[in-house]
């Protein structure tokens, strides 16, 4: 894909984030395009975020569950990149109508201490130069309409980023298995989901490994301070004004949020 589509493309990607008005899917409109392409369009999209005053704070990784595999019809995990403007305290309500379909999905996000740069990351390096983990929302959100997403829609629109939460429970991930640790998740007082850290690429310690591995083959390395989310333990909730979730990681903490 040319230079001119690319950018085209990363530039309606970017304006229907701040008028929050879907698009069509882009694999209808270009039924060529691949995953290298959409990565371009996503570059193009968070640098138009990054002019508008926003920073990057950390990376995401998505499509890590079977489930989700199977649906986008591929065999491996995406990742898009978190900015600033993206990131609520716990505790911050977020208002349902900033965003044109919002999901959320709890997961355990990392907190580096040191950079780190593939290929050749193993989890237990990933280990070390975590400086902890801390239970997290993501609130995902899709520019394409309704949700109607091939891989290469997801990767373009950043992963379907939206905003995130951290809690405020920080652990050494050293201290804890968190392949075995379980997730319960409630929406409005109701348990909806339970799962274990396995269901994350065998453990959400691999799922970062790969990250890093998938990213230096790029040229990009992951920087001390950066947030990574490891990706979703649960399913995708659809949520709107007056949900209240919260989730809470066996030997970790918990952590909760509400829309308004």
């Amino acid at each position: 894909m040319d230079l001119t589509k690319i950018e085209h493309y990363g530039d309606e990607l970017y304006n229907a984030l701040i008028t929050r008005k879907a698009v069509a899917p882009l694999t209808d409109r270009e039924p060529e395009i691949t995953i290298e392409d959409a990565y371009r369009i996503q570059l193009r999209m968070i640098q138009r975020r990054v002019d508008a005053g926003e920073t990057i704070i950390g990376k995401k990784i998505g499509v890590t569950s079977k489930v989700v595999m199977d649906m986008l019809k591929v065999n491996q995990p995406d990742f898009g990149q978190m900015t600033s403007g993206m990131v609520f305290s716990e505790g911050e309500a977020i208002r349902a109508d900033s965003m044109i379909a919002p999901r959320a999905e709890a997961e355990v996000a990392f907190i580096l201490k040191r950079d780190l740069e593939g290929p050749g990351v193993t989890p237990a390096d990933v280990l070390r130069a975590t400086e902890c983990v801390v239970p997290c929302f993501e609130i995902v959100d899709s520019r394409i309409q309704d949700w109607k997403i091939k891989i290469q829609d997801t990767v373009a629109d950043n992963a379907s980023c939206g905003v995130l939460t951290l809690g405020g429970v920080r652990r050494s991930p050293r201290d804890l298995d968190l392949a075995l640790a379980g997730m319960v998740l409630e929406k409005n007082g109701e348990i909806i989901s339970t799962s274990t850290g396995a269901a994350v690429q065998g453990s959400p310690v691999n799922a970062v490994a790969w990250l890093a591995n998938t990213l230096g083959r790029l040229g990009i390395g992951l920087k001390a301070g950066e947030v990574i989310l490891s990706g979703s333990q649960s399913p995708l909730v659809p949520v709107k004004a007056g949900d209240y979730l919260a989730c809470a990681v066996g030997g970790l903490g918990g952590t909760s949020v509400r829309f308004i």
